[in-house]
């Protein structure tokens, strides 16, 4: 046998000098001193509970040495390379070794390469077996070993290899296979995984779990041997009942309209491979118990319409935090499953009557009008290009003159259409850029009614800056990104700068919340000061509920993909505004009640 391994290491070592002088266009291994593998991003609510995982072909998580388990990091090398700490890249008496049981078998039962090798293999090299490979794989290991420690190499290792059902690096590993930490795997359990590594799908426990517990005992028996556990521990280890996790890397997202809007957020801010592959670690704006109540609120109230005959097929909801302007909560329709379609950020819908206090607050804060100036709700035509356009209230009456706050409150058409055009659509307009929204207008005469297209984002979005009284951040799902070493990438700290006139605001909510106390939002009334308005387009194609408070401001949409009409007297009053009260009893459960500042607390414009 002595004889046997030191013609094996003559032979191979004068073959490798011989040979390294023709490997000069090996690749540089001191590449690996900035080389970053391809790294799972990962995707938290508000909270710190894991919505998602975003990954490429690698799933991956990069952990430092100290922290995997002692236990694995024996195991692993017990079975791959248990002379790794003494050898320098290539280990002549492992493959002599190897070599004499791969002959006595007549087939491959061990392989010769050291952790350095397969590392090298992994990284830089083709999986063809030749005799050139192997060599060339001998070379950058003994150059590998010249320039990292014993431990950059093992950590790099660890982290590289590939352990079966797209894991690569133990962390994934760990947590797919037993729900765990890398740092709190037990000898069972890290005996199993590095058993894994010679065939990971071959052996995989959650495949053939009777193969898996022979493959674990051939590591334990070779630990024993190497007197590295006692014959008590094996015994121990190889009866210790193990609970298995579930395959991680394909399972589905636990919000998935949220999970993808943020993701397409990411790729606008960083580019899809640095997402797939960057290892990022991103806490989102979505509180996960808010957004249980919002899917729970849409499911019900759903279920409800379609009871009483309202044949709508889609429901979108949006809850924001003014004071932040971060999105709390986000359902995009009634089934994911059915449709992926995210009509809270995607549909563009018209507003209806919802687009009117746009209008009023241009009126207030122009400084020529209040909450109790006199507008006339009496017949009125403009010229519309060729044609002329008569605006008609929704009950097709007219009621003279009344109050804005009346006019708003009952939702009446015209005085809205005269109310614009008294100030000036472009200021409408103008009102709405200042305040995120993007979507294409043109002012129009019926713009005031809401003939424009939005999405239930904006609307969520617009009336947040009237919650928080004039105040504006941009709208996003995330709070901040660093990467996987915790260094800052994105940070969505809110610099909310005051946009809008606060006495306009403080007027317009006062008119608000008598939509909702007495007005056509009367079943919103949720026991505590809120505002809001209903949306009702003339073809009954639209209806929507949006209001707030200051702490939250919620838009519901209800309508049909395809645009059908609904029934007969679906209004946002009568069906969305239930909706939206559903979900805010929930939300603010426990939140003490505020009050909107008053008018009195501000200067009104005239006066300045």
């Amino acid at each position: 046998m002595l004889g046997i391994t030191m013609l094996a290491s003559s032979v191979v070592a004068g073959g490798l000098v011989g040979l390294a002088v023709s490997f000069r266009n090996l690749p540089d291994v001191r590449v690996l001193r900035n080389y970053v593998p391809a790294e799972t991003t990962y995707i938290y609510d508000i909270k710190g509970q894991l919505l998602d995982s975003l990954h490429d072909e690698a799933n991956r998580e990069i952990i430092p040495l100290d922290e995997i388990s002692p236990e694995l990091k024996r195991a692993v090398l017990a079975i791959e390379d248990s002379s790794f700490y003494q050898h320098r890249g290539i280990d002549p008496t492992g493959i002599a070794r190897a070599s004499i049981a791969n002959f006595e078998e007549g087939r491959t039962v061990e392989g010769g390469s050291t952790i350095t090798m397969q590392l090298v293999k992994n990284l830089f090299l083709t999986p063809e077996r030749a005799l050139s490979r192997k060599v060339a794989e001998a070379v950058l290991a003994l150059r590998l070993e010249q320039i990292f420690e014993k431990n950059q190499i093992l950590e790099m290792y660890l982290n590289q290899v590939y352990w079966g059902h797209n894991n690569y690096g133990i962390q994934t590993a760990a947590q797919s296979y037993f729900n765990k930490s890398a740092s709190q795997l037990n000898l069972a359990e890290s005996a199993m995984l590095a058993g894994l590594i010679q065939a990971p799908e071959v052996f995989s426990p959650f495949l053939d779990y009777p193969l898996a517990k022979q493959r674990q005992a051939i590591v334990l028996h070779r630990m024993r041997e190497l007197n590295w556990i006692t014959a008590q521990e094996e015994q121990a280890a190889r009866r210790q009942p193990l609970r298995l996790g579930q395959i991680t890397s394909f399972r589905a997202s636990r919000l998935p309209y949220v999970t993808e809007a943020v993701t397409q957020e990411l790729i606008q801010q960083f580019g899809r491979d640095a997402v797939l592959q960057g290892g990022m670690r991103v806490q989102t704006t979505i509180d996960m118990n808010f957004q249980r109540m919002a899917e729970q609120s849409v499911q019900s109230s759903y279920r409800s319409l379609r009871r009483r005959g309202v044949r709508a097929d889609q429901i979108a909801l949006v809850a924001i935090d003014p004071r932040t302007h971060f999105v709390k909560a986000m359902v995009g329709g009634v089934d994911y499953n059915r449709s992926q379609y995210n009509r809270a950020i995607q549909a563009q819908r018209q507003p209806g009557s919802a687009f009117k206090p746009f209008v009023y607050y241009a009126a207030f804060a122009s400084g020529r009008f209040g909450p109790d100036s006199i507008i006339n709700d009496s017949p009125v035509s403009y010229r519309d290009g060729y044609d002329r356009y008569a605006p008609r209230n929704y009950d097709g009456s007219f009621m003279g003159p009344i109050t804005i706050r009346k006019a708003l409150e009952v939702s009446r058409n015209i005085p809205a259409i005269r109310i614009g055009q008294s100030v000036g659509l472009e200021n409408v307009i103008e009102v709405l850029r200042s305040i995120g929204v993007t979507s294409p207008m043109q002012p129009v005469i019926s713009l005031p009614l809401g003939s424009v297209d939005m999405s239930p984002m904006e609307m969520a979005g617009a009336y947040a800056a009237f919650a928080s009284g004039g105040w504006y951040s941009k709208t996003t799902f995330i709070v901040q990104v660093t990467d996987s070493q915790g260094e800052m990438l994105l940070d969505n700290t809110p610099r909310p700068q005051l946009v809008l006139d606060p006495w306009a605001v403080a007027a317009l909510n006062s008119v608000m919340q008598g939509v909702i106390t007495n007005g056509t939002g009367t079943a919103a009334q949720i026991g505590r000061p809120a505002a809001g308005k209903t949306g009702t387009t003339s073809s009954q194609r639209d209806i929507w509920f949006v209001g707030y408070v200051p702490q939250l401001a919620t838009a519901v949409w209800v309508g049909n993909d395809d645009n059908r009409p609904l029934p007969g007297g679906s209004t946002g009053g009568v069906y969305v505004a239930p909706i939206w009260r559903s979900f805010m009893q929930k939300a603010l459960q426990g939140v003490p009640a505020e009050s909107f500042k008053p008018m009195s607390a501000f200067t009104p414009p005239s006066r300045r």
